[in-house]
């Protein structure tokens, strides 16, 4: 299996903006990439770098004042080596974060756990946020987290993702959250899937069910949407003004099976 993504972005910015990009596969193997910011007509350097969580980040600094253009290719991207676990992970990824309110909804995990452990854990979470959710388009902001969108019952991938994390450290199994490029997905974009640790394994959990998990491809991970976003404004200011999206596989997009134990590669 091999996929081709592309992200293409314009926005306007202030003179002397420094940005922050999350749009490259994270350790994937591609047969060809690249990446390149063009304003005024000419090319801007970038710098590259990896943050705490190893994600590779893209780094434009001083940009100056006008629109930019910003186009990722990465194609014949095969099956990156599985997930590694590290010793610390099972701290870190139970920790409430900004988006995730783990104490507030301990007690809704727990009604949604019950007895069960591991992977039927992993099961009766990912199927009580597909259950009770509903996808709506435009419904949330980056303000919202885990709880308000418990409250509100509807939201997009991020919300879902948000949810099913904290649900899963409020339950005791680590919980991150990974961005990535999901060939099938519809309406194209990026997209918000969650892994949970179980049995020593990064298992990847998506209660949208919009896209076949076996064939997305990891951008960065992190603990929530504050770590895993595609564009961060550092100093000036940015008017992202288009964007578009595309992830297919070779040579034809798999089957989603639910109860599929899958990591993501």
């Amino acid at each position: 299996m091999e996929r081709h993504v592309r992200a293409w972005m314009r926005a306007e910015v202030q003179e002397r903006t420094d940005v922050a990009l999350l749009v490259g596969v994270s350790d994937a193997p591609a047969a060809r990439e690249s990446l390149s910011v063009r304003i005024g007509g000419a090319e801007h350097p970038v710098t590259e770098a990896r943050d705490r969580f190893g994600n590779r980040l893209h780094l434009l600094h001083g940009l100056p004042g006008g629109e930019v253009e910003i186009a990722y290719d990465a194609h014949g991207i095969a099956p990156a080596s599985a997930p590694r676990v590290l010793e610390t992970d099972s701290v870190l990824h139970l920790r409430p974060s900004r988006y995730c309110e783990v104490d507030e909804l301990a007690h809704v995990a727990e009604e949604i756990v019950g007895e069960r452990q591991g992977g039927e854990a992993l099961d009766a979470v990912v199927a009580w946020v597909a259950g009770h959710l509903q996808y709506v388009p435009g419904s949330s902001t980056i303000t919202d987290s885990a709880l308000s969108t418990f409250a509100a019952r509807r939201g997009v991938c991020r919300d879902y993702a948000h949810l099913t994390a904290t649900l899963l450290r409020a339950a005791g199994i680590p919980a991150r959250c990974s961005s990535v490029y999901a060939p099938g997905l519809s309406p194209m974009d990026f997209h918000l899937v969650v892994e949970a640790l179980v049995e020593g394994r990064w298992l990847v959990a998506d209660a949208t069910h919009l896209a076949p998990r076996a064939s997305m491809v990891r951008i960065a991970t992190g603990q929530d949407a504050a770590d895993t976003a595609f564009m961060t404004t550092l100093a000036g200011d940015v008017a992202l003004t288009s964007i578009q999206v595309t992830a297919v596989v070779d040579p034809e997009l798999p089957l989603e099976d639910a109860a599929e134990r899958l990591e993501l590669r």
